[in-house]
């Protein structure tokens, strides 16, 4: 039996190979008790694979929660991680700030040694002075860093993606010494100083909370397999060594399955719409394919790993609406979570939320039970909206202007007309908002695919084994042996998703960072003859007299799980003509009026103007 599992702020879902779904309540200080309980909720309390999901990692950064740090970095660069860009967090906001660097002044430490931008050894690193600076990291540590009694440390040499040695030699002293070591040529192999330091920091800082998480969760089945920012699985043990790439873990799993139903019902271009108690995320879906990054920001901080092209946003439906300083009615960020969660839920909760504003409007029926909860407050639920001085019908469209613009972000922001689009609600929350926001962005239909609130789960259920390899490329306008070097790099990560038994069945599929000569961001292509045609589509605009730089080789290898969604017992869905609320055991879809809903494939309902 396969199981999949999503730990989310709010709810934990998880979807059995067998069909059964399941809510439980996360419990924030220990999510494995809820993954726990969500297996017992569908009678498979020790699994052969456990699939999960998680929003620790995510959550541990925004909060700061992470174990201090010890920046190990080459002599006359220790402050490039406060140093940063020269762009700001906000254009027009000159007093919007930075979020504060990962890792103080006193805790940067320099290494003399050099390599210069090709590659070269220009000076030796000085080892006895790394073996000193082990011992007062140990002796002058908090004891949070998972090691010997010392902090986590992070080591990010100059231009260590080219020349990795010194780092390794680097590492093995403080390794000896016993600290917990994370080296930015294993975190992010690529070049620009910045993001690859802030990446690896980032990495050292997860891993002793995610580390103790995730070991945690072992127990709980025969193999326990984790979804990462990209898409795909690997097995724990790896996910626990990266804990940077679990940044997107929850969401990216949505996206797949969300991809597939669009395309199932013949909607091959989509934009996935995916809300839940504490946050919506969006995603662009071309060609049946999530969009992919190579780097996402996370609470201001950017992370240099391959993902999904998920951009996440504070609105769910735990999040608290009140009016700010300027008089105005705000919605979210802060959402109440599942302690004490919204007013109606009955756990202590005062503040009014999205989810109490959908029920005293009637989109969600009074009388609703909720899983783990029991029949929602209505009372409770007016009173929270009346004493924050807040009505419920604002509550909706301030939260769906926020989403609205989330959606934009990747549609518009990227060149594509999103009424060319249909729009994949699910989540607990997403379906009683996407008709609304199909609307504004005047979208040809809304799918609704089968078990949409738990949908994060069933996708990360059936979601392939994958790693993702990326390499800098040193000889940017020299292209040769380029091809030779993609196909290197295809072969190590078939061989690392599957072994030598599993590479007949593994998909590997390789592309290229490039750029023109002289621009400072760069496009991902499947070729480089590829590349004009696609700068033109996206900046309107080629160059047939301007050299093509190639920055970085990137590589993925999939082997596809046994477990396939549309294999999956979905429910009967029954049609219905707007103004309609239908309720679902893991979601509630309000139909509005002038809308249709009809079953599709899938088990998917397809929701149009009539």
């Amino acid at each position: 039996m396969w199981v999949g599992t999503d730990s989310g702020g709010t709810f934990t879902d998880v979807v059995a190979e067998d069909g059964t779904v399941a809510k439980v309540l996360s419990t924030r200080t220990d999510p494995a008790t809820a993954v726990g309980r969500a297996l017992h909720a569908v009678g498979h309390d020790r699994p052969d694979v456990l699939a999960h999901g998680t929003t620790v990692a995510t959550n541990a950064l925004l909060e700061g929660r992470g174990a201090s740090v010890a920046l190990v970095t080459t002599a006359g660069f220790e402050d490039v991680i406060e140093i940063a860009r020269q762009d700001r967090p906000s254009l027009y906001d000159p007093f919007a700030d930075r979020p504060p660097p990962l890792v103080g002044r006193d805790q940067r430490h320099g290494v003399v040694e050099r390599v210069d931008a090709t590659g070269a050894v220009l000076t030796a690193p000085d080892l006895d002075g790394v073996g000193e600076l082990a011992r007062v990291l140990v002796s002058g540590g908090d004891g949070d860093g998972g090691g010997g009694g010392g902090p986590a440390v992070a080591v990010i040499l100059l231009h260590a993606d080219l020349h990795p040695d010194h780092e390794q030699a680097v590492a093995a002293v403080l390794r000896e010494a016993g600290l917990d070591v994370s080296c930015s040529h294993e975190v992010s192999p690529e070049y620009r100083e910045y993001e690859r330091t802030v990446t690896t920091v980032v990495n050292a800082s997860l891993r002793p909370l995610c580390r103790s998480y995730l070991r945690s969760l072992a127990g709980l089945a025969a193999e326990v397999l984790v979804m990462t920012s990209a898409g795909g699985l690997v097995p724990v043990e790896e996910a626990a060594e990266l804990p940077a790439a679990l940044l997107l873990s929850g969401p990216a799993g949505g996206v797949g399955a969300a991809a597939a139903a669009a395309a199932a019902n013949g909607f091959h271009d989509a934009l996935t719409f995916d809300m839940g108690g504490t946050s919506t995320d969006v995603c662009l879906v071309l060609d049946g394919r999530p969009a992919p990054a190579g780097q996402r920001s996370v609470g201001g901080y950017p992370v240099r790993l391959p993902s999904l092209d998920v951009h996440t946003v504070g609105a769910g439906g735990g999040s608290i609406a009140r009016i700010d300083a300027g008089g105005a009615l705000a919605v979210g960020p802060r959402s109440a979570g599942s302690e004490p969660g919204p007013a109606c839920y009955g756990r202590g909760g005062t503040e009014p939320t999205v989810t109490d504003a959908n029920l005293v409007l009637g989109r969600i029926p009074e009388g609703t039970a909720l899983p783990d909860l029991g029949v929602l407050d209505i009372d409770a639920a007016r009173a929270a909206l009346e004493a924050a001085g807040v009505t419920a019908e604002g509550v909706i469209q301030v939260v769906d202007a926020h989403m609205e613009l989330a959606l934009r972000h990747v549609s518009v922001q990227r060149g594509v007309d999103p009424r060319q689009l249909a729009l994949v609600a699910f989540g607990g929350a997403g379906p009683l908002h996407a008709c609304a926001l199909a609307d504004a962005l005047d979208m040809v239909a809304v799918v609704v695919p089968a078990r949409a609130g738990v949908l994060s789960a069933a996708g990360i259920l059936a979601a392939p084994r994958q790693r993702d390899l990326v390499r800098s490329w040193p000889g940017l306008a020299d292209h040769e042996g380029l091809d030779d070097a993609l196909q290197q790099l295809g072969s190590q990560a078939a061989a690392l998703v599957g072994g030598v038994d599993s590479v007949a069945a593994t998909e590997v599929s390789t592309t290229l960072d490039c750029r023109y000569a002289g621009q400072s961001h760069e496009l991902t292509v499947a070729k480089v003859g590829e590349f004009a045609t696609e700068h033109q589509r996206r900046n309107g605009y080629a160059l047939d007299d301007v050299a093509i730089e190639v920055v970085a080789l990137r590589a993925s290898a999939r082997r596809p799980s046994p477990i396939a969604l549309d294999e999956l017992e979905a429910p009967t869905r029954a049609g219905a003509i707007g103004p309609a609320v239908l309720v679902e055991p893991d979601c509630t879809i309000w139909v509005p009026e002038g809308w249709t809903a009809v079953p599709g494939q899938a088990g998917a309902l397809v929701l149009r103007r009539s």
